[in-house]
């Protein structure tokens, strides 16, 4: 239950020094790089920005060249491949990639034209697809389309609205251009929206022909073709099977480069941290012969970096405490248990300058309660059996996503324990199989008690779970305030609290709207009882009383005071909330215990006991997925709202070294223990 206590570390050394320690701290990744030196005019920062622009440009052309490769010549990977994390190699693997590294750029290059010519292939193949499209009713025509007639004549091509006829047609040149003798109307083809025709007329009467027919609607066609339309359309088919045959052939050289993959990962990555590594130093202040590196750095690392830089290199190293205004980077460390659940904190917010990590006290109740919630045994001992195969067969993965698989595999125990705790096997499937298919009713024996025999006593311990929950967050707070030396916020703020609802809690106790709820009676003897009324008593009044105690003003004191004391429902809400742990309990008791009894209800035969399996592998695998899913939903409220609302705001900034931020594989480096 601590953050990692950090130190201002700043470094001082040759220039000619600058690669190799800059090399050297990334590969670390112990430090975060954090210049507070004032301006000084001997000391400039070199814009490197042109350098990164390029360098990132560079691992960006790998990436792509990588998507290319996937698109065209997919990776084998199995259903768990997200799993397996970063591949790991050798430094004298990344030294050859390096040395080849403007080939591969240029391979890179290679794959990206094949890939643009692709899809310029493909584009000349839509457009010779429209171009059949609209030759298409032309087809019937015998002459080319470009035939402008003979000396004397004149041949105009066009569409009209699909209504036309060729008794219409004559009928407008009729009527609009009388002295068109000898004009010929031939309907190549018609659709129902448009009418193709080929209209042939003396040359000297072509204008007037085609504008009598453009006021009826004809259009000349879009696009004219040189050749007949027929073997038009034969040609463009053979363009078409020359486009596909080039988009065969550049996909074939694509699958060419799949050797490459691996090597164009190692270089997008070697570029990657190239960019990173000039991103800080665009950020050193540097004189003619030197530069300076400064930055937060964890405590119990600062002393190695110091002695191992000063021992390799000509610098002056200089390890400080941080000031008491200055606000430094969060890093979590917390026991092998424990640190499965930062993921749940840093969710929420990291600890603040002067806040505690919660992550330890909150972890045992995230357990216990998430197993409290799923509750069957039969199901935490898959989630816990799945989770730990995983993070053993896969040791590469992600640091995330192996502290999630821990932290639902230690939630998976707990499962266990409350499931036999309340004798929950995949529901009541062991009772259903026995009576089912041997006749005699089975039913393992529950540790402690069966929830849906007994709710309401459920129901209780969940709010006593809840009151322990909340209290303990209370009693943070007033460790903190003393820690703080602030005593009088610890009796006002917590020690009155906890006289009031414990008073309060004494006083249900003995009532009888506690003994209708419970179905028991409790007896304390009468001084407990006035020691429980004069607790209240007490709580509230000091609330009132102290409460605004920052205000001067004894009336706006008082009215801040009894708004304050309102906030005692805000603590019946709280404990109420605590009532999920009974609902989802008994959601997937119930939920299971429904799809055992879909199953019993089918005949007793090969059919019925193959059906019987069906319904059991696929309703219990639904419940499972959908109550594991709401438990870590509601664990997770509980933490946020309730416990943390107690005495944990967070707000807190992560810690970001300067590391090598690889994507695809990480080198082999000698680290700092």
């Amino acid at each position: 239950m601590a953050v990692l206590e950090m130190q201002r570390i700043s470094i001082c050394a040759m220039k000619k020094d600058r690669k190799a320690i800059l090399e050297k701290l990334q590969s670390f990744g112990a430090l975060e790089v954090n210049h507070v030196i004032g301006e000084d005019p001997d000391f400039v920062r070199m814009d490197t920005a042109g350098q990164k622009l390029g360098f990132e440009k560079a691992a960006s052309s790998a990436d792509q060249a990588l998507e290319i490769l996937e698109k065209y010549a997919p990776e084998k990977k199995s259903i768990f491949s997200s799993l397996e994390g970063k591949e790991l190699i050798e430094p004298e693997t990344e030294k050859e990639v390096q040395a080849e590294r403007r080939e591969l750029l240029k391979t890179a290059k290679a794959l990206y034209d094949l890939d643009r010519e692709r899809a310029e292939q493909l584009a000349s193949i839509t457009k010779l697809e429209n171009s059949i499209e609209s030759l298409t009713p032309w087809l019937p025509l015998d002459v080319p389309m470009k035939q402008k007639g003979t000396r004397r004549t004149a041949m105009l091509l066009g569409s009209m609205p699909g209504e036309m006829t060729m008794e219409r047609i004559c009928e407008v040149i009729a009527e609009k251009v009388p002295d068109a003798v000898g004009t010929d109307v031939h309907i190549v083809s018609s659709e129902q929206s448009a009418v193709y025709l080929a209209v042939v007329c003396m040359r000297e009467d072509a204008a007037q022909v085609e504008e009598a027919l453009r006021s009826e609607g004809f259009a000349r066609p879009a696009q004219i073709w040189d050749d007949v339309p027929a073997y038009q359309k034969e040609e463009l088919e053979g363009q078409i099977a020359d486009c596909r045959q080039r988009i065969a052939q550049i996909e074939e050289e694509i699958r060419g480069y799949a050797d490459q993959r691996e090597k164009l990962k190692i270089v997008a990555d070697y570029y990657r941290v190239r960019a990173d590594k000039y991103a800080v130093l665009g950020q050193l202040p540097q004189s003619r012969r030197t530069f300076v590196i400064s930055g937060y750095i964890p405590r119990s690392c600062a002393q190695k970096v110091a002695e191992y830089l000063a021992g390799k290199y000509e610098c002056a190293v200089d390890i400080e405490d941080l000031k008491e205004d200055e606000e430094a980077p969060v890093i979590l460390k917390n026991n092998p248990f424990s640190a499965n659940m930062e993921g749940v904190v840093e969710s929420y917010g990291l600890p603040a300058k002067g806040e505690i990590d919660p992550t330890t006290i909150m972890s045992f109740f995230y357990v216990f309660f998430f197993g409290m919630m799923l509750s069957d045994a039969a199901y935490g001992l898959i989630v816990t059996v799945v989770c730990g195969i995983l993070v053993w067969r896969f040791p590469r993965m992600s640091a995330g996503m192996k502290k999630s698989l821990k932290l639902f595999f230690y939630c998976g125990i707990s499962t266990v324990v409350w499931g036999v705790l309340f004798g929950g096997y995949f529901g009541n499937i062991v009772d259903i199989v026995s009576a089912k298919f041997f006749g005699r009713t089975i039913t393992p024996p529950a540790l402690w008690f069966v929830p849906l025999n007994e709710p309401m006593k459920l129901l209780l311990y969940s709010l006593l779970f809840g009151v322990i929950h909340l209290f303990t967050g209370l009693a943070i707070k007033g460790y903190l305030c003393i820690r703080d030396r602030k005593y009088m916020d610890f009796f006002c703020d917590v020690v009155l609290w906890f006289m009031l609802l414990i008073g309060l809690i004494l006083m249900l106790l003995p009532s009888s709207l506690f003994a209708s709820i419970s179905q028991m009676e409790i007896v304390f003897p009468v001084a407990l009882n006035t020691l429980a009324k004069v607790l209240a008593a007490a709580g509230a009044i000091g609330i009132v009383l102290m409460s605004g105690r920052s205000n001067k003003n004894p009336a706006l004191r008082i009215a801040l005071g009894a708004y304050d004391l309102y906030n005692i429902t805000g603590w019946l809400s709280d404990v109420l909330s605590y009532s999920r742990l009974l609902a989802l309990g008994l959601a997937t008791g119930v939920i299971a215990s429904v799809i055992n009894q879909m199953g019993s209800m089918l005949p007793n035969n090969v059919i019925g006991v193959i059906f019987f399996i069906i319904i059991f592998l696929v309703g219990h695998s639904m419940n499972l997925a959908i109550n594991l899913l709401g438990a870590y939903v509601h664990t997770n409220r509980l933490q946020f709202v309730e416990f943390f609302g107690k005495f944990y705001e967070g707000g807190g900034r992560p810690f970001h070294p300067f590391k090598e931020n690889t994507k695809y594989a990480d080198v082999k480096e000698e680290t700092l223990s």
